[in-house]
């Protein structure tokens, strides 16, 4: 199987390393691939949306699973959908929609693949009500490090150590998801604005559960009375009743928006303090102070950066950190302290989210808790960054919370047992199951995933 080096990144574009790119396109061209890993190993890659080194392996292989993207079942009565990991949440909308069904958790972007959707257990504006994706699925098929493909299902010790184990038990080759049912494609959108971070937390605490979607966009520049002044928007499926008779003709099209891609190049130091600071403000003074029922695309209220391709551009050439992390329901305070931080050190982030997680996830190394999680992305080459995140990481330890792995790019490894008490469960489960440490990556090495101790 023909193999190419090349230098690879996440979706930060921080640290990039090279490894050898393998694209199987069968399930045997891909366990000869794990085969054949070598010395440094390999680890699955699906569209390359993890924003950190989750799917890099320095030295070793990486596996590009793109290639298997069959769906291979539908059951249109039934909701469920048999499909190859390496189909994307993007190919399934377009499939399932018409048929009256919807992905059961999508995150911020719809060019994630099934696997990786399991691998990273992610998560979207549904939680609180839904839980992450790895909930919905029944079963999937794992190839593991001794070479053999194993049916896993929900439930059991396998299951829960690859939901969110980000691809180190294994390379998974299909799934059987769960499916949510709906009558259109549009979303029935309420928007209204926040004053500061005590008014966004309240109204979240006091309505979320009458919304199966729920998300705010946070000023994190903001200071003083404002700290944290939100623009919360909430919504769910629109039922085919509330829409207007032309758009009833065809309730179920699927149609994304699509602007031109972002340029190739992109000066340094565009989305400084200043720019980001006069988006932010534009962003909070043009949202409506209350309005209810608008009508969205799917595309529009879940995935509005996926309309611009390569977006991730726009922080130039030095990449951008995406830092995620939660603390749980009662640590409010320690939530307060930390946007205090950011908003004191002035990280010009305008892509940052507040939300609510709901009951915990199974999986071993899954990220959601219940409580709060705020996600901001922050240029990489803004001075002091290193440090200041070092010490929102010890803040969000001492909380009792976490960060999330398929984001993360530098966390310092002591911490990790703290934010995940399961870990010692699964680095017994990967030892006694890849002895040989077959699946390994550079966030696997930088946190020492693979160590017993």
């Amino acid at each position: 199987m023909p193999a190419d080096t090349v230098s690879v990144t996440g979706w930060g574009r921080t640290a990039p390393t090279a490894a050898r790119l393998v694209r199987p396109r069968s399930y045997e061209e891909a366990a000869a691939a794990v085969r054949e890993c070598g010395a440094r190993g390999g680890i699955a890659r699906g569209l390359g949306r993890a924003y950190g080194d989750a799917a890099q392996n320095a030295g070793g292989a990486v596996l590009d699973m793109t290639g298997l993207d069959r769906i291979h079942a539908i059951d249109a009565d039934g909701g469920t959908v048999l499909c190859d990991a390496g189909v994307s949440l993007h190919r399934l909308m377009e499939v399932l929609l018409p048929l009256g069904w919807f992905v059961p958790v999508t995150p911020g972007t719809r060019y994630v693949t099934v696997g990786g959707a399991i691998g990273a257990d992610i998560h979207g504006k549904n939680h609180h009500g839904s839980g992450s994706f790895a909930r919905h699925v029944l079963s999937f098929e794992l190839l593991t490090a001794d070479g053999e493909i194993r049916t896993v299902g929900s439930g059991t010790p396998l299951f829960d150590a690859t939901a969110g184990g980000m691809g180190l038990t294994g390379v998974i080759l299909k799934a059987t998801v769960r499916l949510q049912p709906v009558e259109t494609s549009l979303m029935s959108v309420d928007t209204e604005r926040a004053a500061d971070l005590d008014d966004l937390m309240a109204r979240l605490t006091a309505t979320d559960h009458r919304y199966r979607y729920s998300v705010a966009w946070i000023d994190l520049l903001a200071r003083g009375t404002s700290m944290g002044r939100s623009v919360l928007t909430r919504g769910d499926h629109a039922p085919l009743d509330s829409l207007p008779p032309r758009a009833r003709r065809h309730p179920l099209a699927f149609r994304p928006s699509q602007f031109p891609a972002a340029p190739a190049f992109v000066p340094e130091g565009l989305l400084g303090r200043s720019t980001v600071g006069l988006f932010n403000e534009l962003w909070y003074r043009k949202a409506p102070r209350a309005r209810a029922g608008e009508l969205q695309r799917i595309s529009t209220f879940f995935h509005p950066l996926d309309g611009v391709p390569h977006w991730n551009r726009i922080y130039g050439r030095g990449g951008f950190v995406q830092y995620q992390f939660v603390v749980g329901h009662g640590q409010e305070e320690a939530l307060r302290r930390i946007v205090e931080r950011i908003s004191g050190h002035r990280c010009p982030s305008f892509l940052a989210v507040l939300k609510r997680f709901g009951e915990g996830d199974p999986g071993w190394l899954s990220f959601p808790m219940p409580g709060w999680t705020l996600a901001l992305d922050i240029p990489a080459g803004l001075p002091g960054l290193s440090a200041f995140l070092d010490e929102v990481d010890e803040e969000v330890a001492g909380a009792g919370g976490r960060v999330y792995l398929a984001k993360d790019s530098r966390l310092r490894p002591e911490l990790l047992g703290d934010m995940y008490p399961r870990l010692a469960e699964f680095r017994a489960l990967r030892a006694e199951l890849d002895p040989r440490g077959v699946f390994t990556s550079d966030l696997s090495r930088r946190l020492n995933l693979q160590e017993l101790s």
